[in-house]
Protein backbone atom coordinates (compact mmCIF):
# COMPACT_ATOMS: atom_id res chain seq x y z
CA UNK A 1 0.00 0.00 0.00
CA UNK A 2 1.19 3.50 -0.86
CA UNK A 3 1.55 5.28 2.51
CA UNK A 4 1.33 8.65 0.73
CA UNK A 5 -2.29 7.82 -0.12
CA UNK A 6 -2.99 7.09 3.54
CA UNK A 7 -1.40 10.42 4.50
CA UNK A 8 -3.63 12.24 2.00
CA UNK A 9 -6.74 10.49 3.34
CA UNK A 10 -5.78 11.30 6.96
CA UNK A 11 -5.28 14.95 6.02
CA UNK A 12 -8.70 15.10 4.32
CA UNK A 13 -10.32 13.66 7.45
CA UNK A 14 -8.39 15.98 9.77
CA UNK A 15 -8.99 19.17 7.75
CA UNK A 16 -12.61 18.32 6.92
CA UNK A 17 -12.23 19.63 3.38
CA UNK A 18 -10.50 18.64 0.12
CA UNK A 19 -9.34 22.20 -0.52
CA UNK A 20 -7.87 22.66 2.97
CA UNK A 21 -6.22 19.25 2.73
CA UNK A 22 -4.66 20.34 -0.57
CA UNK A 23 -3.26 23.50 1.03
CA UNK A 24 -1.89 21.52 3.97
CA UNK A 25 -0.17 19.05 1.62
CA UNK A 26 0.90 21.62 -0.96
CA UNK A 27 -1.19 19.92 -3.66
CA UNK A 28 -4.15 20.88 -5.81
CA UNK A 29 -7.68 19.85 -4.89
CA UNK A 30 -8.02 17.59 -7.99
CA UNK A 31 -4.79 15.81 -7.00
CA UNK A 32 -6.15 15.22 -3.50
CA UNK A 33 -9.44 13.87 -4.91
CA UNK A 34 -7.56 11.57 -7.28
CA UNK A 35 -5.39 10.22 -4.44
CA UNK A 36 -8.53 9.40 -2.43
CA UNK A 37 -10.07 7.57 -5.42
CA UNK A 38 -6.86 5.57 -5.86
CA UNK A 39 -6.89 4.53 -2.20
CA UNK A 40 -10.59 3.58 -2.38
CA UNK A 41 -9.92 1.53 -5.52
CA UNK A 42 -6.99 -0.23 -3.86
CA UNK A 43 -9.01 -1.08 -0.74
CA UNK A 44 -12.25 -1.79 -2.58
CA UNK A 45 -14.39 0.38 -0.28
CA UNK A 46 -15.77 3.91 -0.19
CA UNK A 47 -14.06 5.99 2.50
CA UNK A 48 -15.93 9.30 2.14
CA UNK A 49 -19.68 9.83 1.72
CA UNK A 50 -19.96 11.87 -1.49
CA UNK A 51 -23.62 12.73 -0.84
CA UNK A 52 -22.70 15.07 2.03
CA UNK A 53 -21.61 18.68 1.46
CA UNK A 54 -18.96 18.34 4.17
CA UNK A 55 -16.43 15.54 4.52
CA UNK A 56 -18.23 12.63 6.21
CA UNK A 57 -16.37 9.36 6.66
CA UNK A 58 -18.11 6.06 5.99
CA UNK A 59 -17.82 3.23 8.50
CA UNK A 60 -14.95 1.86 6.42
CA UNK A 61 -13.39 5.34 6.36
CA UNK A 62 -13.35 5.50 10.16
CA UNK A 63 -11.67 2.10 10.37
CA UNK A 64 -9.04 3.09 7.80
CA UNK A 65 -8.44 6.44 9.57
CA UNK A 66 -7.77 4.65 12.86
CA UNK A 67 -5.15 2.42 11.21
CA UNK A 68 -3.69 5.31 9.21
CA UNK A 69 -3.07 7.20 12.46
CA UNK A 70 -1.28 4.15 13.82
CA UNK A 71 0.95 4.12 10.74
CA UNK A 72 1.63 7.82 11.26
CA UNK A 73 2.56 7.22 14.89
CA UNK A 74 4.99 4.43 13.95
CA UNK A 75 6.48 6.60 11.21
CA UNK A 76 7.07 9.43 13.69
CA UNK A 77 8.65 7.04 16.21
CA UNK A 78 10.98 5.65 13.52
CA UNK A 79 12.04 9.08 12.28
CA UNK A 80 12.56 10.40 15.80
CA UNK A 81 14.57 7.34 16.82
CA UNK A 82 16.86 7.59 13.77
CA UNK A 83 17.37 11.32 14.28
CA UNK A 84 18.19 10.89 17.93
CA UNK A 85 20.92 8.39 17.05
CA UNK A 86 22.75 11.31 15.46
CA UNK A 87 21.93 14.07 17.93
CA UNK A 88 19.80 13.75 21.06
CA UNK A 89 18.79 17.42 20.85
CA UNK A 90 17.26 17.36 17.42
CA UNK A 91 14.09 15.76 16.23
CA UNK A 92 10.41 16.54 16.12
CA UNK A 93 7.79 17.12 18.80
CA UNK A 94 4.12 16.58 17.89
CA UNK A 95 1.50 17.94 20.32
CA UNK A 96 -2.27 17.88 19.88
CA UNK A 97 -4.49 20.73 21.04
CA UNK A 98 -7.75 22.40 20.13
CA UNK A 99 -8.02 26.10 19.29
CA UNK A 100 -8.08 27.44 22.85
CA UNK A 101 -5.76 24.90 24.52
CA UNK A 102 -3.02 25.74 22.00
CA UNK A 103 -2.77 29.24 23.50
CA UNK A 104 -1.68 27.81 26.85
CA UNK A 105 1.27 26.10 25.16
CA UNK A 106 2.76 29.24 23.62
CA UNK A 107 4.97 30.29 26.53
CA UNK A 108 6.19 26.73 27.04
CA UNK A 109 6.97 26.32 23.34
CA UNK A 110 8.81 29.65 23.28
CA UNK A 111 11.00 28.61 26.21
CA UNK A 112 11.51 25.14 24.75
CA UNK A 113 12.60 26.49 21.36
CA UNK A 114 15.01 28.83 23.10
CA UNK A 115 16.68 25.85 24.76
CA UNK A 116 16.34 23.34 21.90
CA UNK A 117 16.32 25.30 18.62
CA UNK A 118 17.08 22.18 16.61
CA UNK A 119 13.78 20.48 17.47
CA UNK A 120 10.85 21.10 15.16
CA UNK A 121 7.66 21.67 17.15
CA UNK A 122 4.32 20.93 15.48
CA UNK A 123 1.04 21.62 17.27
CA UNK A 124 -1.67 19.71 15.47
CA UNK A 125 -5.22 20.98 15.78
CA UNK A 126 -7.38 18.15 17.10
CA UNK A 127 -10.77 17.71 18.71
CA UNK A 128 -10.18 17.75 22.45
CA UNK A 129 -12.33 14.64 22.90
CA UNK A 130 -10.08 12.64 20.56
CA UNK A 131 -6.68 13.70 21.92
CA UNK A 132 -6.36 11.05 24.68
CA UNK A 133 -7.10 8.28 22.17
CA UNK A 134 -4.60 9.71 19.67
CA UNK A 135 -1.89 9.93 22.34
CA UNK A 136 -2.47 6.32 23.37
CA UNK A 137 -2.44 5.22 19.74
CA UNK A 138 0.85 7.02 19.09
CA UNK A 139 -0.29 9.49 16.43
CA UNK A 140 0.40 12.27 18.97
CA UNK A 141 3.22 12.35 21.51
CA UNK A 142 1.40 14.66 23.89
CA UNK A 143 -1.83 16.57 24.10
CA UNK A 144 -3.24 19.64 25.85
CA UNK A 145 -6.81 19.27 27.11
CA UNK A 146 -9.08 21.04 29.60
CA UNK A 147 -10.56 17.99 31.34
CA UNK A 148 -9.41 14.90 33.22
CA UNK A 149 -9.39 12.03 30.69
CA UNK A 150 -9.84 9.42 33.43
CA UNK A 151 -7.48 7.01 31.66
CA UNK A 152 -4.95 5.10 33.76
CA UNK A 153 -2.67 4.58 30.75
CA UNK A 154 -2.19 8.35 30.48
CA UNK A 155 -0.05 10.53 32.72
CA UNK A 156 -1.68 13.91 33.43
CA UNK A 157 0.07 17.12 34.47
CA UNK A 158 -1.68 20.43 35.19
CA UNK A 159 0.08 23.26 33.33
CA UNK A 160 -2.31 26.21 33.77
CA UNK A 161 -5.35 27.23 35.78
CA UNK A 162 -7.71 29.59 33.99
CA UNK A 163 -11.40 30.48 34.25
CA UNK A 164 -14.35 31.20 31.99
CA UNK A 165 -14.90 34.93 31.60
CA UNK A 166 -18.27 36.51 30.82
CA UNK A 167 -17.50 39.15 28.17
CA UNK A 168 -19.56 41.88 26.53
CA UNK A 169 -19.00 44.70 24.07
CA UNK A 170 -17.98 48.13 25.45
CA UNK A 171 -21.34 49.30 24.06
CA UNK A 172 -23.35 46.69 25.97
CA UNK A 173 -25.67 47.71 28.83
CA UNK A 174 -23.53 45.70 31.26
CA UNK A 175 -20.23 47.22 30.14
CA UNK A 176 -19.92 49.59 33.09
CA UNK A 177 -21.12 47.10 35.67
CA UNK A 178 -18.53 45.14 37.57
CA UNK A 179 -20.91 42.35 38.54
CA UNK A 180 -24.29 40.97 37.54
CA UNK A 181 -26.50 38.14 38.72
CA UNK A 182 -27.23 35.12 36.56
CA UNK A 183 -30.88 36.19 36.67
CA UNK A 184 -29.89 39.35 34.76
CA UNK A 185 -28.80 37.21 31.79
CA UNK A 186 -32.14 35.69 30.86
CA UNK A 187 -32.81 38.25 28.10
CA UNK A 188 -29.31 38.12 26.59
CA UNK A 189 -28.34 36.52 23.30
CA UNK A 190 -25.40 34.20 23.89
CA UNK A 191 -22.87 33.43 21.19
CA UNK A 192 -21.93 29.83 21.88
CA UNK A 193 -19.09 27.60 20.75
CA UNK A 194 -20.68 24.72 18.86
CA UNK A 195 -18.10 22.21 20.10
CA UNK A 196 -19.21 19.94 22.91
CA UNK A 197 -17.17 20.51 26.07
CA UNK A 198 -17.59 19.96 29.83
CA UNK A 199 -17.58 23.75 30.37
CA UNK A 200 -20.44 24.30 27.95
CA UNK A 201 -22.36 21.65 29.90
CA UNK A 202 -21.53 23.37 33.23
CA UNK A 203 -22.84 26.72 31.98
CA UNK A 204 -26.06 25.09 30.73
CA UNK A 205 -26.48 23.31 34.07
CA UNK A 206 -25.94 26.55 36.04
CA UNK A 207 -28.68 28.33 34.08
CA UNK A 208 -30.99 25.33 34.53
CA UNK A 209 -30.28 25.22 38.27
CA UNK A 210 -31.18 28.90 38.70
CA UNK A 211 -34.16 28.58 36.33
CA UNK A 212 -32.85 31.21 33.97
CA UNK A 213 -33.40 31.00 30.23
CA UNK A 214 -30.18 30.49 28.27
CA UNK A 215 -30.73 31.85 24.77
CA UNK A 216 -27.92 30.51 22.57
CA UNK A 217 -29.14 32.43 19.54
CA UNK A 218 -25.84 32.17 17.67
CA UNK A 219 -23.39 29.27 17.55
CA UNK A 220 -19.98 29.58 15.91
CA UNK A 221 -17.14 27.12 15.17
CA UNK A 222 -14.20 29.14 16.53
CA UNK A 223 -13.42 31.33 19.51
CA UNK A 224 -12.07 33.98 17.14
CA UNK A 225 -15.45 34.40 15.43
CA UNK A 226 -17.27 34.48 18.80
CA UNK A 227 -14.90 37.18 20.04
CA UNK A 228 -15.48 39.34 16.96
CA UNK A 229 -19.26 39.04 17.19
CA UNK A 230 -19.20 40.05 20.87
CA UNK A 231 -17.02 43.05 19.98
CA UNK A 232 -19.69 44.05 17.45
CA UNK A 233 -22.32 43.84 20.23
CA UNK A 234 -24.26 41.05 18.54
CA UNK A 235 -24.35 39.04 21.74
CA UNK A 236 -22.46 38.05 24.87
CA UNK A 237 -20.31 35.01 25.62
CA UNK A 238 -18.46 32.90 28.13
CA UNK A 239 -14.88 32.41 26.88
CA UNK A 240 -11.60 31.23 28.43
CA UNK A 241 -9.97 34.30 29.99
CA UNK A 242 -6.64 33.47 28.30
CA UNK A 243 -8.36 33.83 24.92
CA UNK A 244 -9.68 37.34 25.61
CA UNK A 245 -7.27 38.94 28.08
CA UNK A 246 -5.59 41.07 25.38
CA UNK A 247 -8.94 42.41 24.13
CA UNK A 248 -10.03 43.16 27.71
CA UNK A 249 -6.76 45.00 28.39
CA UNK A 250 -7.18 47.00 25.16
CA UNK A 251 -10.77 47.96 26.00
CA UNK A 252 -12.20 46.04 23.04
CA UNK A 253 -14.14 43.75 25.39
CA UNK A 254 -15.37 44.12 28.96
CA UNK A 255 -15.35 41.32 31.52
CA UNK A 256 -18.28 41.30 33.92
CA UNK A 257 -18.40 39.01 36.95
CA UNK A 258 -21.41 36.71 37.29
CA UNK A 259 -21.98 36.08 41.00
CA UNK A 260 -23.34 32.53 40.67
CA UNK A 261 -20.80 31.37 38.08
CA UNK A 262 -17.18 30.74 38.99
CA UNK A 263 -15.89 28.14 36.56
CA UNK A 264 -12.23 27.26 36.98
CA UNK A 265 -10.59 25.79 33.88
CA UNK A 266 -7.53 23.58 34.31
CA UNK A 267 -5.33 22.90 31.29
CA UNK A 268 -3.67 19.50 31.41
CA UNK A 269 -0.79 18.01 29.47
CA UNK A 270 -1.37 14.30 28.78
CA UNK A 271 1.20 11.76 27.61
CA UNK A 272 1.66 7.97 27.75
CA UNK A 273 2.25 6.65 31.25
CA UNK A 274 3.63 3.30 30.15
CA UNK A 275 5.52 4.15 26.97
CA UNK A 276 8.93 5.76 26.82
CA UNK A 277 8.82 9.35 25.60
CA UNK A 278 11.14 10.49 22.85
CA UNK A 279 14.04 12.65 23.98
CA UNK A 280 12.35 15.67 22.38
CA UNK A 281 9.09 15.00 24.27
CA UNK A 282 10.87 14.31 27.56
CA UNK A 283 12.81 17.57 27.21
CA UNK A 284 9.53 19.46 26.65
CA UNK A 285 8.03 17.83 29.73
CA UNK A 286 11.09 18.89 31.75
CA UNK A 287 10.69 22.48 30.55
CA UNK A 288 6.99 22.50 31.47
CA UNK A 289 7.69 21.04 34.91
CA UNK A 290 10.41 23.62 35.60
CA UNK A 291 8.15 26.52 34.55
CA UNK A 292 5.19 25.16 36.52
CA UNK A 293 7.33 24.78 39.64
CA UNK A 294 8.65 28.33 39.24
Amino acid sequence: MDLALLETFSTIAREGSFSRAGRALGRTQPAVSLALKRLEAELGVMLVDRSSKSVMLTDAGRVVLEHAERFDGLDQELRTALTELLDLRTGRLLIGANESAALYLLAHIENYRRQYPGVKVETRRSLSSRIPEQVLRGSLEMGAISYDPGEEKLAVRNIYTDALAFVVSPKHRFADRGRVSITDLGMETFIAHNVVSPYRDKVIEAFRKHRVQLNMGIEMPTIETIRKLVQRNLGVAFLPRMCVHEEIAAGQLREVKVGELKLERKIRLVYPAQRRLSHAAQAFLDVVEAETAA
